[in-house]
């Protein structure tokens, strides 16, 4: 068996290595030549641990291949898996459909027979099916009846990708009822299926509704102890001690109960918002409104961040020197999509605060997307003469910082911390004004 991957970003370069590491011959196929050329040397052009190690490796081997070609890629692949990007429409809630649907036409006229296209990409629930007549009709006609579409959603996490893949907690396949599809998936995963990974086999709607379902429970429960932060600060409780006694409980338990600055990157925010906008399509909007709440909810941290900034600069930037630490949504990722690290420093300086930015891996992707900020090579040269310090996205290099050191160098000890994962009495007994969102002052 052969597989194609389309579409060769984070989630396809990804899927592309792990599926040679599990001994398939495999080609990716892209339709921006320079990423294909930055692939082909064995190296992705994001920050993902573990990855480039396992690309390089299978490139060399010749088992892992990238194309430009739809016409390679038909005639190569038995498996078409589909890892196209479905970012939020501009301007609107919904999910932008273009790029998979693009995909999908460009591949079916290069099929061969009995060949299985899998979607992994996230969709709105029903473009399943939409996408499966679109496939039929585009394909060749003596060959499309035998052409069948799988819908097996990727439950990645930034961070963890490649562990995630060859060692998921669940592997969801939609499939058509009577059709080739699950057979030939149950073959693709049989190391896995064989490890004991739940294999679970569902309709075309099912399959789509896990994802974003999934993804909006995770939301919920960030926002949840987010606003338990906001009644906290009113109230002069912890919710670090909160979240602790809540964790306690096995009907609730403790993942996705750290308080803090709330979620970003380009899967949560833009796949609730996008399940919002299909359940109004769908005539269903009534039952999902509690996700504007969590998304307000989430956004509002970010705005508390700035106005605690503010505050620890006697009211107002300007004249006020800030560091950031932090520029990617979460830590071991270089992914700077909707993250609230950056929004919280574009703010600021938009207040006139001097904001000077430092991440040990983002800088590249944070530059292009604000090349109006300032960014400092280092955390300890982001943070020489700050009137405060923003602890902003939780890598471990900027838990291990020794806040003696750090404050030789800055103007003023004031640290903000924006993930509840600094020690607030090493800091406090360092000499420093330490302050966390849903956390009582000294």
């Amino acid at each position: 068996m052969r597989i194609t991957v389309i579409g060769t970003g984070y989630l396809g370069a990804t899927h592309a290595a792990c599926m040679a590491e599990l001994g398939y011959e495999v080609l990716g196929l892209d339709i921006d030549p320079e990423k294909i050329a930055t692939l082909s040397q064995g190296r992705t052009p994001m920050y993902e641990p573990g990855l480039d190690p396992l690309l390089e490796k299978h490139v060399t081997s010749g088992r892992l291949r990238f194309t430009t070609d739809w016409a390679e890629a038909g005639a190569f692949g038995d498996v078409h898996f589909v890892c196209t990007n479905t970012p939020q429409r501009k301007g609107e809630f919904a999910c932008d459909m273009s790029y998979v649907e693009s995909a999908f036409d460009l591949l079916a006229p290069h099929l061969r027979e009995n060949a299985v296209v899998v979607g992994k990409s996230t969709v709105p629930v029903g473009s399943a099916a939409r996408l499966a007549e679109r496939l039929a009709a585009n394909a060749p006609a003596d060959i499309a009846d035998s052409v069948e579409l799988a819908w097996n959603p990727e439950f990645l996490r930034e961070g963890y990708a490649v562990q995630d893949t060859l060692h998921p907690d669940r592997l969801v396949v939609g499939v058509r009822a009577g059709g080739r599809g699950e057979a030939v998936l149950r073959q693709v995963y049989a190391p896995m299926i064989a490890e004991g990974v739940p294999f679970l086999v569902t309709d075309y709607p099912t399959a789509e509704l896990v994802k974003t379902a999934a993804n909006s429970f995770l939301a919920t429960k960030i926002s949840f102890i987010n606003a338990m932060a906001e009644v906290c600060e009113a109230s002069g409780a912890d919710v670090v001690q909160l979240s602790a006694a809540l964790a306690y409980d096995e009907r609730i338990g403790g993942k996705f109960l750290g308080a803090g600055l709330g979620f970003g990157g380009g899967c949560l925010p833009k796949d609730i918002r996008a399940f919002m906008a299909r359940a109004g399509e769908l005539g269903a909007d009534q039952a999902l409104t509690f996700l504007r709440e969590v998304d307000s909810i989430n956004m509002r941290r970010r705005s508390r961040m700035v106005e605690l900034a503010r505050e620890q600069c006697g009211g107002g930037f300007l004249g006020r020197r800030i560091a950031v630490l932090g520029a990617a949504f979460k830590p071991n990722s270089d992914d700077v999509r909707d993250s609230p690290a950056l929004n919280v420093a574009a703010q600021i300086q938009l207040q006139g605060g001097q904001v000077n930015v430092y991440d040990p891996k983002a800088m590249d992707n944070a530059r292009k997307l604000f090349p109006g900020l300032s960014f400092a090579p280092t955390a300890l040269e982001a943070a020489a003469g700050a009137h405060v310090v923003l602890h902003l996205t939780e890598w471990q290099e900027f838990r291990d910082l020794d806040p003696a050191v750090l404050g030789e160098i800055v103007a003023e000890r004031r640290v903000l911390d924006g993930r509840n994962a600094l020690d607030p009495q090493r800091w406090r007994t360092a000499g420093w004004t330490y302050r966390a969102l849903g956390r009582p002052g000294e």
